[in-house]
């Protein structure tokens, strides 16, 4: 068994407003191969600009409100929502509240996806 405290993870800031700590994954704070999952948290105004990649992922809010957009289609979200991004689809989320935004994400495969580096390269704002 191995375990971790999510908040023992320092994780990244991004520049988009969030910090990002990945719990499970190629770059993770226990390694895995197969799938990864991670915490952010979203600030208000913050959120994940939008971009797409191969591997198909979920997010489930733990807590806050927000917009996401997948592949054009805009909704809102809430806490405890779980949205299912297929693969290839292009997707972001923001923080539409006045509070942080709590938000798990699982991606599979478990690669480390380009859209962080173009991030942070200032590629995606």
């Amino acid at each position: 068994m191995q375990k971790v405290n999510i908040y023992d993870i320092e994780g990244t800031e991004f520049p988009a407003g969030r910090r990002t700590r990945v719990i499970l994954g190629q770059n993770g704070a226990i390694t895995g191969e197969k799938f990864c999952q991670g915490f952010v948290v979203i600030y208000p105004g913050g959120g994940i600009p939008e971009h797409d990649h191969e591997t198909v992922e979920s997010y489930t809010i733990l807590k806050g409100d927000g917009i996401i957009e997948v592949d054009g289609e805009k909704r809102e979200v809430h806490e405890h929502d779980y949205v299912f991004i297929p693969s290839g689809k292009k997707h972001s989320l923001y923080n539409a509240g006045n509070e942080d935004m709590h938000m798990m994400f699982v991606y599979a495969p478990g690669v480390i996806v380009d859209h962080w580096a173009q991030e942070q390269a200032g590629v995606l704002e």
